[in-house]
């Protein structure tokens, strides 16, 4: 067994604030799970405690149903893979992917039979005859993950290792280890990552780790759950405006009136409505009213849910184009995603549809109201980008 279960755990140096707060997690066997988040969060922290590399202050952690606060690394069934590849530079392939057996006695035939197959796995085999310097950086950390592979370990440990590649081999290299993952089967796997990217499109589990006050208040897990869940679904802005890219757009609002499947939000002279539970919220309370630049959509004219606004900027990436409009009450410019070869340009006055489907809204606190939709049921065409075929409801307490 390889599950890995948090309980209450905390950590601290000295008398500083807590580095992480109050971690209550369950990693299932064989889960690709991604810590996420910020600089500063306790991400790479949290790993390497797993590792045993730091010590715990305070909790417990079981791996494959045993405490192991105390235990040294090499008693927990766990191999790590460091930002840094640290192969050594005078052993080949074969050499430095065997090196950690060799250490611990294992009989040479042993030895060979595993690098063997770790290398077919990676699609190293080929290259086990050369040293270091003769490799790609891609190719140099697949031997660093390779030497983790040998071990047999039932959780295997990422710690941003593609940061050092360039942008094509991060692709490449995270397809990569997805299909590692699908190889092996019954290994856990944690993955710590900045990039969004890579944690969207690699884990089962995203474990967004959040730092400065939300952390004082509720813990260093500002959430944790399936990577749509999070996107779809944030429990507070600080979870809206991390996971997405561009990130999320925010306009301040104030609330007209609400129903259990509805609320009318008005922004400057605007009345919105959106399809978020704000019962039991007075009418005037400040509500914030966020929506992804691929959920809004352009139109012409005035209308019900459409608010006016001046085109600032213009990126044009190919495939799309991204503008960026001042629109009332918005403290930042509103990001409207496009189709590439979009001919507007810098000064335009433009008209953008906020569907009622497509809208969140956070509290004064930044904790979010429940969004009353399930994503399979949206049938408005507008609200169409990263939401087709997803089947999702929303668990947040209004």
């Amino acid at each position: 067994m390889a599950e890995l279960l948090f309980t209450g755990v905390h950590k601290r140096y000295g008398d500083n604030p807590y580095t992480i707060r109050d971690v209550n997690l369950h990693i299932k066997d064989g889960e690709f799970c991604v810590f996420v988040g910020p600089s500063g969060c306790g991400k790479s922290t949290l790993l390497r405690m797993v590792a045993g590399l730091e010590d715990i202050t305070s909790g417990e952690l079981q791996i494959g149903g045993k405490r192991v606060n105390e235990a040294a690394p090499s008693e927990r069934g766990v191999s790590m893979v460091f930002q840094s590849y640290a192969l050594y530079p005078h052993m080949t392939v074969r050499e430095n992917m065997g090196f950690g057996l060799k250490v611990a006695k294992t009989e040479e035939s042993t030895v060979d039979k595993k690098v063997s197959h770790a290398a077919k796995i990676l699609q190293l085999d080929h290259l086990l005859e050369r040293l270091p310097k003769e490799l790609s950086g891609g190719q140099r950390q697949r031997v660093a993950i390779g030497r983790a592979i040998v071990r047999e370990p039932g959780v295997f440990l990422f710690d941003e290792p593609l940061s050092n590649l360039d942008a094509a081999l991060r692709v490449k290299t995270r397809i990569e280890i997805a299909r590692l993952h699908k190889d092996i089967g019954h290994a856990s796997m944690i993955y710590v990552t900045h990039d969004q990217v890579e944690a969207m499109t690699l884990a089962d589990k995203i474990v967004l780790l959040n730092a400065g006050e939300p952390v004082q208040r509720d813990g260093s897990i500002a959430q944790c759950g399936a990577p749509l869940e999070l996107y779809h679904f944030p429990v507070n802005k600080f979870v809206a405006g991390f996971i997405g890219s561009p990130k999320m757009n925010f306009v301040d609002g104030v609330l007209e009136s609400a129903e259990p499947d509805g609320a009318v939000v008005k922004i400057g002279h605007k009345l919105i409505k959106a399809r978020i539970n704000a019962v039991g919220m007075p009418a005037g309370s400040k509500l914030e009213i966020g929506i992804r630049p691929e959920h809004t959509a352009m139109v012409q004219g005035d209308g019900d849910n459409v608010i006016q606004g001046t085109v600032e900027f213009i990126e044009k990436l190919g495939e799309s184009s991204y503008l960026y409009v001042r629109v009332p009450n918005a403290e930042e410019t509103m990001t409207v995603r496009q189709l590439g070869d979009t001919d507007h340009v810098i000064g335009d006055q433009i008209s953008v549809y906020l569907a009622p489907d497509s809208l969140h809204a956070f509290k004064d606190d930044g904790r979010a109201c429940a969004r009353t939709i399930r994503v399979d049921s949206v049938k408005d065409d507008l609200f169409v980008a990263g939401v087709a075929g997803s089947v999702l409801t929303s668990h947040i307490n209004p």
